[in-house]
Formats: structure tokens, C-alpha cells, sequence
């Protein structure tokens, strides 16, 4: 690696002194060598000619002569001992109040060493002078012994390093300005990790300042799942002295977590000692946040894929069905919240993704969320993620069906089944376009078209108190209301050349024709179940079929056409006296149509119209001991 210009500066200061200081030195030794003993009237006039402050000090580390250019500095008096030279007997530290307050401890620290060890020391220090000003300094101190290695006395010489000390301080100046703009976290480590300076960008995103970065451990701030691996890495790299990056979760000062990628790069010495880390750390969350909503929007896309939609276009030409398809044309382009209503087995769905489709977020997710099949305690959690250890099972943070919607639309089937709780969360992102996950404190901000269904007539159930009114009002921006097929006569020959040919090809049969019978019961038929039922009946004609001509059992279609109200209200089976006995005579019917089947395309709840866990709690009401109804899911 290349040397800064810092250390370049810092690397010619340094020669220049030790140059100045050689100089210094010989003149000293060339004059003591002249005369003995040392303090005589000539050798103070000759010290006094040096361009440095020289002193000396006795045994014990007590300055005892400062000649005259370090006199006049510090203003002592003409008359001062310390000018001629006499012991006055003061402390080994007595001179320490004449230096500035911040570097008293590094100076009794290298000076006690000094005189316990009878060693040369060096320190750089800042001297006041007479006017009360701060001069650098750099000073050295060199014992003198006699021939038996008795030590004499120590003689000393501080260099004037103002001017290269102001030129170093104006490069780190500038370079912390650099750093300062630098939109990474720099940090710069001792040895030992400790901490020694971070630029601005990090002490702004963890609210300190320097002395504050210095003084407090940075540990407590890592994300307590990423602690053990943290301290680990850390200690293992810093033990082999090695460069090394990791991930971690940091935390900021408004209390979220970000993740970030660490390098660290250890600066090593000529003797390969390591005298300084440098480390980044490089915010990488909108990447993780990237990479786990890739991994949901993978998931949710196999999830869509592996489930067999209804039909892949909107086949039709009735008045009745144009109707719908001119209101997805005018509303798919913009934004608003569309509530899709109709019966179960209409194609809700497949008008929803018919506005996303011609949206200007078709390039993006399309998440289907349906509110009836997710068991109530985890719907929350299924709609708005949750965080690790939110709840029991909760093993690893999870995001919800929203955030994977993030910038696309999700879809909420059958919207009106969900509880009150739920609803105020609904309400909020309706409203505000943030979340929370279960378990979290920090808002997520989405950008998601939402586009809701149901079956339920939800202006009932405002009334009755089970929906709140302003979700409805939020939800009910555009209203779409899906015909049911019984209103869509015209359209039922071309639903059926549709289906046949597309169960014909994926079960491999040749089907060229349908039998004039068949198509009249068709037509004829009132399909509570709407397209589903007629879906399923196609498919399960072709698979039975052997010849080319497509043709359908009469005896599949329920003998009585059960006319399902259009919507379903909170629990249409609720009822008293002989309205009840009607009610489970029907129930009974149905039940013996599917035998026993309630949930499925093919199900009770499905030819009624209604969701199966409803149509589930009314035979509880309808049965009684003596007379239970049998059923299975």
C-alpha cells in the first residue's frame, strides 16, 4: 500500500527534528566535553547561544537549570535559579503545571518511566509561555552517568514543533473534512479495537460525539441475534491480526436496526506489530430487505403457480359482463381501492388481477391473500409479517403479504370475514400506508394498491356491528360487482367451449364436438355455484369422457336449483320457529348433494355460496342430540 500524504508529512517532520535534535546534541556534548564541572559560568553563556530550550535535572527527575531561550519563554524572572543553575530542591514533576492540561498525563507518564528506569524518553507537549499562550514541543531526555554507570544528572532539549504540529493538525483537518464526507461509516481502532475516531456519518446515525465514541462500548448497540457471531469473528480475526469483513444489525439512535457490512484492515509497523485497524461499514439494509422480499415474492410466485386459478382469461360477451370489463378499463390505470362484490365461483379474482394487469404496477407483485383460509390467530402476522420471537413458533422475522406488495397490489378475498382487530390494522394502512410487524416497534412505510372482495353484503354488516363503517368507506372507493352466471345465459356455451378445450389438451384427449343435450342443460341451468361449479363439472366430464364428443351427466346437477342470496350476511342460518326447520331441511339437502362434503370447490358451503367455516357454525345451531347432521370438512 502507498504511504498518505499525512504520514509522508508526518514521516519528514519527523527526520527534520531528530536532525535539529543531532545538531543540538553535539554542540551540548562538545561543550561539556570542554569543561568540568558542567555548569560553569562559560558553559551557561554557551547553552544559552543553543536554538532550543535546554534543561537539566538532578537524579531524581527535579529540573535544577533551564538556559536563557527557555527562561524567556516561560517569562522567569533574570534573578530565577533556574538560570545559574541551583537545586532548589523542588518535586520530579513540579514542572508539569507549565504544560497544557491535556497532555499532563502522557508527560508524568513517560517522565516517571524516565527516572525510575534511567532510560531516555522522548514526548511531544504543549509549554505556556509568559503571555499565557501554548507553543509544541517536542522533548528529550538523555541521562548522563559516570564512568562506573552512576547516574549524574539528565539533560534535556525541547524542539519547537509548533509549525510542523499546526501543518500536521491542518492535513488531519482536511482529511477528517474528507472522511466527514464520505456517505460510509470510517472508523479508525487501537491495537486492541479500542475506539479512536469515527467520522461524522457515524456519529451522527449512532447520536454521539467523539468523546462519547471513545468512552462507551459499541457492543450493547449490535443486534442481540448478532452478538455471538460479532464478539466471535472480532476476537478470532484480531487475535490472527488479519483483514476480515462481516454482517451485522446496528443500532441507530431513533432505536432501529439497519444492517451493515464491516471491513476492517489492520495497519502494521516495520516490525509487524499492528498500530491501528481501519474499518468501514457499509449500510446494507435496503439489500437485505431486497433479498428477503425476493425470497417471500419466489415463495408466494411457487404459491401462485402451483394453485390452479379458475381460468386464465375473462370469457364472455354478455351486456352484463361488458358492464364489468368497461369499469376495470377505466379504473385499472390509477390507484384507488376497487371492492370487488359477487357471489362465490363469479371470478372476483380473476377482475382483480385483470385491473393489475392493465395498472401501471403490472411489472410488479401481485399477492393474493385470502382473509377466510388463514386461521384467525396468525392473520396479522400473515398480512404484516412479524419479527423473531414475536409469538411461540415465531423462529425467524417473517414479512407480511404487504411488504411483499411493496410498489405491486395485493388482493384481500373475502375481506369480509375478517375481525375486528384486523380491521383496524387494514384501516391504518388504508390510511396511513404504514404497519407494523407483530412484534415490532418500527413502522413500515408501503407503497401498495389494495383491491378487495367479498360475498358478504358488507353494508349489512356495518349495520349489525360486525364491520366497522370506515373501512367500508375506505375499501368501497370503486365498487365492481361481479354478475353471477345465472345473469350471464349468453355466455355459458362459450365458458364451455373454453373449458372443454383447455381439460381436452391438458389430459391429452381429442374432443371435436359437444352433444346439443348436454349444452341445453347447461344452458338451462341456473349454476348457484357459478363458474367454479361449471368448471368443475367440465373437468370432470372430460376426464370420464372416451369419444369426441363432449357430454355431461344429468345426474351431476342438483335436481332443485338452490338460488344462493347474492351476499351472505354474518350468519344467514340464525333463525327461530319454522324458519329454522326450513333451515335445516336445506342444510340437509345440500349435504346429501355432496355427501357430507362441506369445504372445496365442490362443497356445500361452495354450492350455497357462503364461507364454509359459517356454513360449519350453522350446523352446530341446526342440529340437535336427538337429530345431528353429519358432515365432514
Amino acid at each position: 500500500m502507498g504511504t498518505s500524504g499525512s504520514e509522508r508529512g508526518r514521516q519528514v517532520s519527523s527526520i527534520e527534528n531528530e536532525q535539529r535534535y543531532k545538531e543540538v546534541q553535539q554542540r551540548i556534548d562538545s561543550t561539556l566535553s570542554q569543561r568540568r564541572p558542567p555548569l560553569l559560568e562559560e558553559l551557561q553563556v554557551a547553552l544559552n547561544l543553543i536554538p532550543a530550550h535546554v534543561w537539566y535535572a538532578n537524579p531524581s527527575g527535579a529540573v535544577t537549570f533551564l538556559n536563557e531561550r527557555g527562561s524567556d519563554y516561560l517569562g522567569l524572572p533574570k534573578d530565577h535559579p533556574l538560570r545559574f543553575g541551583i537545586d532548589t530542591g523542588a518535586e520530579w514533576d513540579s514542572h508539569i503545571p507549565l504544560l497544557h492540561p491535556d497532555d499532563h498525563e502522557e508527560t508524568r507518564r513517560v517522565w516517571s518511566t524516565c527516572v525510575r528506569t534511567g532510560c531516555a524518553g522522548h514526548v511531544s507537549l504543549r509549554v505556556r509561555n509568559a503571555q499565557g499562550g501554548y507553543r509544541w514541543f517536542l522533548s528529550r531526555a538523555e541521562p548522563v552517568r559516570a564512568s562506573d554507570g552512576t547516574l549524574l544528572y539528565w539533560i534535556g532539549v525541547n524542539l519547537d514543533i509548533e509549525d510542523e504540529k499546526q501543518a500536521e493538525l491542518e492535513r488531519e483537518r482536511e482529511l477528517r473534512q474528507i472522511l466527514d464526507l464520505t456517505p460510509q461509516h470510517l472508523g479508525v481502532l487501537g491495537p486492541d479495537g479500542s475506539p479512536l475516531y469515527a467520522n461524522r456519518v457515524a456519529f451522527d446515525y449512532f447520536g454521539v460525539n467523539i468523546d462519547q465514541w471513545r468512552a462507551e462500548s459499541r457492543i450493547d448497540l449490535v443486534h442481540p441475534d448478532d452478538r455471538e457471531h460479532f464478539l466471535g469473528e472480532r476476537k478470532t480475526r484480531f487475535l490472527e491480526g488479519a483483514a476480515h469483513e462481516f454482517e451485522a444489525r446496528m443500532l441507530r439512535h431513533d432505536g432501529r436496526f439497519r444492517w451493515f457490512l464491516f471491513r476492517l484492515n489492520p495497519l502494521k509497523d516495520e516490525r509487524g506489530q499492528i498500530t491501528r485497524w481501519y474499518g468501514t461499514a457499509t449500510d446494507i439494509e435496503d439489500r437485505k430487505q431486497g433479498e428477503d422480499r425476493l425470497h417471500y415474492e419466489n415463495a408466494a410466485l411457487r404459491e401462485e403457480i402451483d394453485e390452479t386459478s379458475m381460468f386464465e382469461e375473462i370469457v364472455g360477451t354478455s351486456p352484463a359482463l361488458q358492464s364489468v370489463l368497461s369499469r376495470i378499463s377505466k379504473v385499472a390505470p390509477g390507484d384507488s381501492t376497487v371492492l370487488i362484490t359477487g357471489e362465490t365461483g363469479t371470478g372476483k379474482e380473476l377482475v382483480a388481477r385483470a385491473i393489475h394487469r392493465r395498472s401501471n404496477r403490472s411489472s410488479r407483485a401481485f399477492v393474493s391473500v385470502n382473509c377466510a383460509a388463514i386461521p384467525r390467530d396468525l392473520i396479522l402476522s400473515e398480512l404484516f409479517g412479524h419479527e423473531k420471537g414475536a409469538f411461540t413458533g415465531a423462529t425467524q422475522r417473517r414479512l407480511g403479504r404487504f411488504e411483499l406488495a411493496d410498489g405491486g397490489t395485493i388482493f384481500l378475498d373475502e375481506v369480509g370475514e375478517l375481525l375486528p382487530d384486523t380491521q383496524v390494522a387494514l384501516l391504518r394502512v388504508l390510511q396511513e400506508r404504514e404497519f407494523e410487524r407483530v412484534g415490532g416497534r418500527q413502522p413500515i412505510h408501503v407503497d401498495v394498491r389494495v383491491i378487495a372482495a367479498t360475498n358478504r353484503d358488507l353494508k349489512a354488516a356495518v349495520s349489525s356491528g360486525t364491520f366497522r363503517q370506515d373501512l367500508f368507506y375506505r375499501l368501497n372507493v370503486f365498487p365492481i360487482e361481479v354478475p353471477p352466471l345465472r345473469e350471464r345465459k349468453h355466455d355459458v356455451l362459450m365458458l364451455v367451449e373454453y373449458f372443454v378445450q383447455r381439460y381436452a389438451k391438458r389430459a391429452g384427449k381429442n374432443i371435436r364436438s359437444i352433444d346439443k343435450k348436454t349444452l341445453a342443460v347447461l344452458q338451462s341451468y341456473d349454476w348457484p355455484g357459478n363458474i367454479r361449479e361449471l368448471q368443475n363439472i367440465i373437468e370432470r366430464s372430460v376426464i370420464l369422457s372416451s369419444g369426441e364428443v363432449f357430454s355431461v351427466d344429468e345426474s351431476w346437477l342438483s335436481k332443485e336449483t338452490f338460488l344462493p342470496a347474492p351476499r351472505v350476511e354474518a350468519s344467514p342460518l340464525f333463525k327461530r320457529g319454522d324458519e329454522r326447520r326450513t333451515e335445516r331441511e336445506t342444510i340437509e339437502a345440500v349435504l346429501a348433494e355432496t355427501r357430507g362434503r362441506v369445504s372445496g370447490p365442490s362443497g356445500a358451503a361452495a354450492k350455497l355460496g357462503i364461507p364454509h367455516h359459517i356454513f360449519t357454525t350453522s350446523i352446530f345451531f341446526a342440529s340437535s342430540r336427538r337429530r345431528p347432521i353429519h358432515f365432514f370438512l
